[in-house]
C-alpha cells in the first residue's frame, strides 16, 4: 500500500514516522509513504500556495494551481478527463484522491477498514480557511475530516487517517486478532482473523467500545482485578466482558447502541442498565454532534 501526502509542512512527519507501527510498517516494507511539499510546485519566486478569497471574509486560501500540478505530478488526472478504460483502471487499482477538511466526511473505523483495501491513497492536507473548491470539484473522490471541530491544517489528520488504516494492512500488527476484537470492530459473526490460539474469551466488540483490560499485579492501590478475570472459565470471562462493553458504550458512546449488533440478552442487559431504547437516539451527545472515538 502506499500513501501519497501533499503539504505546506514536509517536515512535519519526520517524528510520526520514526516510531511505533508507522516506522514498522514502512521498515519491512508493507507500507509507502511519499511526502510532496506543495510549495515545489508553485513558480512564482515567492512560492506561493495561497491567496485571498474570492467575496471578501478572513483568511487565505490554498490556490488550485500549485495543488492541480502536485496531483498531476502524481499520475492523477481530473475526472471528466478519464476515459472508460482509465476510470476502470482507476477503480481495479483502487486508488483515492481524499481532501482533508473540517467539511468531509467523518472519519471512522469502517472508513479506515475501507481504504486499508486500497492499493494507494492520496491526501491533501488543506490549510488556513481551506482549498479552492475546484480542486476537490476535479481531482477529489473524497472529502474526510477526523471530528466536529477545527485544525490550523490538514497534517494531524494525514497523521490519524495513515495511522488508523496502517495498523488494518495485513502484516502490520505482531497479532492479527487485534484489529478485530477492539473498540468500533466487527460483530463475532464477522470476525475474520484465524481463531485458532485466540482463547474463547474474546468478544468482537460489534461496533461498540472495548472492554476494560487489566494486568499484573493483580492488585494495584488498594484497586483488584475482577474476579472473574482471574478464574479461567472463559464463558465467564466472555459474558463478562460484553457486560463491560455495553456499560462503557452506555456511559461514553450512547449513541453507538442505535446500530450495534445487539443481542436480546444485550438488550435485557442494557434495559436494565437504564437505557430508553425507542429505535432512534438515544441520549448522549446531541443530535447531529460526532466525537472521535
Amino acid at each position: 500500500m502506499r500513501f501519497d501526502i501533499i503539504t505546506i509542512f514536509p517536515g512535519f512527519f519526520a517524528g510520526f514516522f520514526e516510531h511505533g507501527i508507522v516506522r514498522r510498517a514502512q521498515a519491512d516494507g508493507l507500507v509507502h509513504v511519499g511526502v510532496h511539499d506543495l510549495r515545489a510546485f508553485a513558480h512564482d519566486r515567492h512560492r506561493t500556495v495561497d491567496d485571498r478569497p474570492f467575496g471578501g471574509g478572513e483568511g487565505m486560501v490554498l490556490k488550485p494551481e500549485p495543488l492541480a500540478a502536485a496531483l498531476e505530478s502524481l499520475g492523477v488526472q481530473r475526472k471528466e478527463s478519464r476515459k472508460p478504460e482509465e476510470s476502470s483502471e482507476h477503480e481495479q487499482t483502487r486508488t483515492r484522491t481524499i481532501l482533508l477538511s473540517a467539511q468531509g466526511r467523518p472519519w471512522m473505523q469502517s472508513t479506515a477498514r475501507e481504504f486499508a483495501r486500497m492499493d494507494r491513497v492520496i491526501l491533501i492536507c488543506g490549510r488556513y480557511e481551506g482549498v479552492d473548491e475546484r480542486i476537490n470539484e476535479l481531482y477529489c473522490d473524497g472529502e474526510v475530516s477526523i471530528g466536529d471541530y477545527v485544525l490550523s491544517g490538514g497534517e494531524l489528520a494525514a497523521a490519524v487517517v495513515m495511522d488508523t488504516v496502517m495498523r488494518l494492512v495485513p502484516g502490520v500488527l505482531g497479532n492479527e486478532a487485534s484489529g478485530e476484537f477492539e473498540s468500533f470492530g466487527a460483530e463475532d459473526a464477522a470476525i475474520t482473523v484465524d481463531e485458532t490460539g485466540i482463547p474463547r474469551s474474546q468478544h468482537g466488540s460489534g461496533g461498540l467500545l472495548d472492554y476494560p483490560h487489566y494486568t499484573r499485579p493483580a492488585e494495584f492501590q488498594g484497586l483488584t482485578t475482577p474476579e472473574v478475570l482471574l478464574n479461567g472459565d472463559h464463558r465467564e470471562i466472555r459474558r463478562w466482558r460484553r457486560e463491560q462493553q455495553l456499560r462503557k458504550t452506555l456511559a461514553n458512546r450512547p449513541d453507538l447502541l442505535d446500530h450495534a449488533a445487539l443481542s436480546e440478552e444485550d438488550k435485557r442487559l442494557l434495559a436494565a442498565l437504564g437505557w430508553p431504547h425507542r429505535g432512534g437516539r438515544q441520549g448522549g451527545w446531541p443530535k447531529g454532534d460526532r466525537r472521535q472515538g
